[in-house]
């Protein structure tokens, strides 16, 4: 055989893939090429998909899109009590409703090989818009009401419209997952490390970890992105760090995992991904995260900027915090315009100790 010939038939060197690993494309591929049992697979694992048509509830009065490829996601982490699994994670059936207990936007600018999380703290006040009900009635527009209270007053459409209003970025995509999604996903991919400086015991969350490294199973991640009395002033700022601390732990995980060699694996996940996951209807099958997804290849989650919406303790009720300006305003003038954060607009007055 020819140097040609064995030039042509040599395998092409395999591109190092950066970004996140789990994507749904992958695991469509896997579950494809397995035949009728896997068209099952595919099949119930995009019925465990539960889509909410943000688009219809808002109508047309909405922020632009961006003026580039860039995209924005609403991510809400659900405190719901539907179900016993969620009851007990939530600390039994005496709470009743949900509330958006985590709450992110993720900007991914054009080109799809970064990304930036901003936290909205849930004792943020806000002035909720007007909004329609999912029985077609109307919530009248409400000003100073917590951040967190939107989503169980009036639902997630209404949580999208208030952040559109609060920040003039358009949200192009919706997710949320409630509590045992978290934690049955964080099981399926066998836990997940984070480093703690200092001791945090936290009898309302409990959680009780010594400073060091640690390997948390779902139910201590449940805990540690929860956890308020045990670090910083006892406040919903001072666990914001750890939530990103431990956003980018879980998507650090997510990348190191073998797919592509354990299908049984990459089937556990995604089951746990989608079992809890309610999406825009955009997003709302299979096919269209997996699509999504592999369009997020190229974000590696150390090149992923975590920031807090910055905040001041509120004047009349120092328990609650109202944004910062400039520095909100100049942050959410940024992402409108797919363009770079500067420093000054990521310094938060209130910092949660």
């Amino acid at each position: 055989m020819s140097d040609e010939s064995r030039s042509r038939r040599a395998p092409k060197p395999r591109k190092r893939r950066r970004g996140l690993k789990i994507t749904l494309g992958v695991l469509l591929v896997l579950l494809l090429a397995g035949g009728g049992a896997a068209y099952w697979m595919y099949q119930d694992l995009d019925g465990n998909i539960k889509g909410v048509d943000i688009d219809k509830a808002l109508g047309e009065d909405r922020p632009e899109k961006l003026p580039t490829t860039g995209q924005n996601l609403l991510v809400l982490g659900s405190d719901s009590r539907a179900g016993a699994e969620n009851q007990e994670l939530g600390g039994g059936g005496a709470v009743s409703g949900a509330r958006s207990d985590t709450a992110l936007v993720v900007h991914i600018p054009e080109g799809r090989t970064e990304a930036v999380a901003v936290s909205i703290p849930r004792d943020t006040l806000v002035t909720r818009p007007e909004c329609t009900k999912s029985d077609g009635s109307t919530m009248a527009s409400a000003e100073r009401v917590m951040f967190n209270s939107v989503y169980s007053q009036v639902g997630p459409a209404c949580v999208v419209k208030t952040v559109e209003r609060m920040s003039g970025v358009r949200i192009d995509h919706y997710l949320e997952i409630n509590f045992a999604g978290f934690k049955d996903l964080v099981d399926a991919i066998g836990g997940v490390t984070v480093k703690v400086d200092e001791p945090i015991k936290d009898k309302a969350s409990g959680l009780d970890l010594t400073a060091g490294t640690h390997k948390l199973d779902g139910t201590q991640s449940l805990a540690y992105v929860r956890t308020r009395h045990g670090v910083g002033d006892g406040s919903d700022l001072g666990r914001i760090g750890l939530q990103q601390q431990f956003l980018l732990a879980l998507l650090t995980e997510i990348k190191s995992q073998d797919l592509l060699g354990s299908p049984t694996t990459t089937y556990k996940i995604a089951n746990s991904a989608t079992k809890s996951l309610t999406t825009d209807e955009g997003l709302a099958s299979l096919t269209s995260l997996s699509e999504f997804a592999r369009s997020m290849n190229g974000v590696d989650p150390s090149s992923m900027e975590t920031i807090m919406l910055p905040v001041a303790y509120d004047k009349q009720d120092p328990n609650r915090v109202v944004a910062a300006e400039p520095q909100a305003g100049t942050l959410w003038k940024a992402i409108r315009s797919d363009g770079t954060i500067p420093e000054s607009a990521k310094k938060s007055p209130a910092t949660g100790g």
